[in-house]
């Protein structure tokens, strides 16, 4: 089962920070697979000194190339070094209006491009509140991902929309029952579902990372805020490590 540590960077960062990228390619991971995701203006900056570090895109446009102006194609994040992207993301979702449809047509052209692809997926406060959540999961489980996802090239993040940022945790049990959940949908629909490696996000912490590791089905963390620091990521980095 992969391990992974991703960093999610948002519109943060400019050349200034690089230096948080190599002070973690100077870290051992070990057996984890530390990936980090700046904005697309440091992609190629930080993949020329990433060292064992991997870089990825935050998002990429469905189509190979055209007349998109603004966007970025999955095949250009990969001749700037990238090997991972980021799809479906709520704030993509929220902000952008993006539909499942479109996020598994931006999978599927990661997948494509020959790039690793974190498929985000998570409620929101209120569809909590309303008994919602796996069925909001498994729905947008069954329209982001494509029907060509592997367990060596697709990774699943759980991350409730009202955790992210705001410092609030689900409890190991909701966790641990969403990231379940998760799991029996991909095993039923992917010969290698058992396989995929299953993230969460959401106000993941040094602090909180070892206990968050230990619920079953969690193979990792999708990490906003403390990503943009090489001591705090660093910290959940060695949680994972330790982590069985």
């Amino acid at each position: 089962m992969r391990r992974i540590a991703a960093g999610n960077w948002k519109m943060n960062g400019t050349g200034a920070e690089l230096g948080e990228i190599e002070t973690l390619a100077a870290r051992n991971t070990d057996s984890v697979e530390v990936v980090i995701c700046p904005p697309a203006t440091l992609l190629s900056r930080a993949a020329d000194i990433a060292g064992p570090v991997l870089i990825g895109g935050q998002d990429c446009h469905a189509a190979d190339s055209g007349a998109h102006t603004g966007d970025v194609s999955a095949a250009m994040l990969k001749d700037a070094g990238a090997s991972f992207v980021i799809v479906g993301h709520s704030e993509r979702r929220a902000d952008h209006g993006e539909t499942d449809a479109d996020i598994a047509a931006k999978a599927q052209a990661g997948l494509d491009a020959g790039l690793n692809v974190i498929i985000c997926v998570g409620e929101t406060l209120n569809e909590r509140e309303a008994g919602r959540t796996l069925d909001v999961v498994g729905t947008q489980l069954a329209g982001s991902v494509p029907d060509s996802a592997a367990s060596n090239t697709v990774v699943i993040a759980y991350e409730p929309v009202w955790a992210i940022g705001t410092g609030k945790v689900p409890s190991n049990d909701e966790i641990e029952e969403v990231h379940g959940h998760i799991r029996q949908l991909l095993t039923e629909r992917f010969d290698t579902g058992a396989e995929m490696a299953l993230l969460y996000g959401g106000s993941v912490k040094p602090s909180n990372a070892a206990e968050i590791f230990a619920v079953p089905h969690v193979n990792g963390a999708l990490v906003g805020g403390a990503s943009l620091k090489a001591s705090d990521f660093g910290g959940i980095i060695d949680a994972l490590n330790a982590s069985d």
